[in-house]
């Protein structure tokens, strides 16, 4: 553009010089300007024999000439700024970096992990966003093998520290829940304080994710930094049994009051807060004390975006043969960093789901248990103390056990759950204020 713009300048000056050198040859046969036949050969214009007067009249003739030809160079002067070259450098605009969040991999002593890391490496999107870290404890020398035949493909980081873990007498029989509370604390802080990241997804080796896990997590990364009424982000469903849940609402995420676990997404200012009061024992029920969860909620969705497989542990099967191993794994990819996710704000979800539940139909437990619903609901069961709710929950096959008063996946007080094609909520009476931590 620049060349361009050069060449048609040097080119307008020449004609330039040239048209003026044409002129001073051509006034000497040109009427002076202003009388009639200006510009055409008249033998009274040719040069005559007074040389002085003939000088004269063709210098009046140039002079204003030259006056127009000026104000031609005038107004091409007035352009000048369009000579310059063309700035082909784009401006700089920053575009903030995808955020990397990796996955934390607690291992022990299961061999079963390589279906954990395998279904996890198959659909990572992206090596460098998501690196693979494996933590293990145990110092189990047939799992290690099966962690380090996986090369660079992850990390292995193995806790240094195998020794018993003193206890009181009583709680010899907790040794394997004090060295799994030792074991969360060094491998976090390996990810944010050695590693420095600034995020983490932690899962256990005995789980295996839905092909939407990692897009369920880069969606909900920004909804929780930027929203400090929630601490962390889980991909479980306590009640997310296949029968009660909806099946038709994959996309479908709720706040919960009660931390989950299970595949979780924590970000280090959380940690930061944590890791020096980290319990020694029983760090998830210590994560659904009042006093860490301070009013805070994590978001959960309707259908489990992981799976546990793993019966045997530390906690001997506590709830795997009668809950969790019927839980339903979603198996439709929802793409959530394309969905509009404004609705978890605080504010916001707190109107729309009070909104939701106390505008609902009032059924009794009867009715529920009975299938003697009319309509396609939502409907409200309510529950006025810790025992009516126990029953109605153990009834209707949903965990009934609280945790600081807390009910599993409750918000506000309030279970929500699919029953035979229906929503139900069981809630507390309108006008909740807060939770009752004797209820436990």
């Amino acid at each position: 553009m620049f060349r361009k713009r050069s060449s048609f300048i040097l080119c307008g000056t020449f004609l330039f010089v040239t048209w003026n050198a044409v002129l001073v040859l051509l006034l000497w046969g040109r009427a002076p300007p202003g009388q009639p036949g200006a510009g055409q050969l008249d033998p009274a214009s040719m040069p005559t024999d007074d040389v002085v007067g003939d000088v004269i009249r063709v210098a009046d003739s140039f002079e204003l000439e030259l006056a127009k030809q000026k104000e031609i160079l005038s107004q091409i002067l007035s352009h000048r700024s369009l000579w310059k070259p063309v700035n082909r450098k784009r401006a700089k605009v920053d575009v903030p970096s995808p955020p990397v969040i990796p996955i934390l991999v607690i291992a022990c002593n299961r061999v079963t992990v390589r279906r954990c890391l395998d279904k996890l490496l198959e659909l990572r999107p992206s090596a460098e966003l998501h690196p693979i870290i494996v933590s293990q404890d145990c110092g189990h020398t047939a799992t290690a093998d099966v962690i380090a035949s996986y090369g660079d493909k992850v990390t292995h980081l193995k806790q240094p520290d195998l020794s018993d873990i003193p206890v009181r007498p009583e709680h010899k029989k907790f040794q394997g829940y004090y060295k799994i509370s030792r074991h969360y604390r060094w491998a976090l802080n390996q990810v944010f304080r050695t590693l420095s990241h600034s995020s983490v997804v932690i899962v256990e080796d005995d789980l295996e994710v839905a092909p939407d896990f990692f897009e369920y997590f880069r969606a909900l990364h920004p909804v929780l930094r930027s929203d400090p009424t929630l601490w962390c982000a889980s991909a479980w469903n306590d009640n997310g049994r296949d029968g009660m849940v909806d099946p038709s609402q994959p996309a479908l995420l709720y706040r919960t009051d009660f931390f989950p676990g299970l595949g979780w997404m924590l970000l280090r200012e959380a940690w930061e807060e944590l890791e020096p009061k980290w319990p020694s024992s029983f760090w998830d029920d210590w994560m659904r004390q009042p006093e860490q969860r301070r009013g805070r909620a994590c978001v959960r969705p309707e259908i489990s975006r992981t799976l546990t497989f793993g019966r045997q542990g530390v906690s001997l099967g506590q709830f795997y043969d009668k809950y969790l191993k019927f839980i339903k794994l979603n198996s439709e990819f929802v793409p959530f960093t394309k969905l509009d996710l404004a609705y978890l704000q605080e504010d916001a979800y707190q109107t729309s789901f009070t909104k939701q539940v106390y505008s609902a139909a009032v059924v009794t437990y009867e009715d529920v248990k009975q299938g003697r619903l009319s309509g396609t609901g939502p409907f409200r069961l309510q529950y006025s103390s810790k025992d009516s709710f126990k029953v109605m929950a153990k009834n209707l096959g949903i965990m009934d056990d609280l945790k600081s008063g807390v009910p599993r996946t409750g918000y506000r007080g309030v279970v929500s759950f699919f029953y035979r094609g229906r929503r139900i909520y069981l809630a507390p009476p309108p006008g909740w204020s807060r939770y009752d931590p004797t209820w436990s």
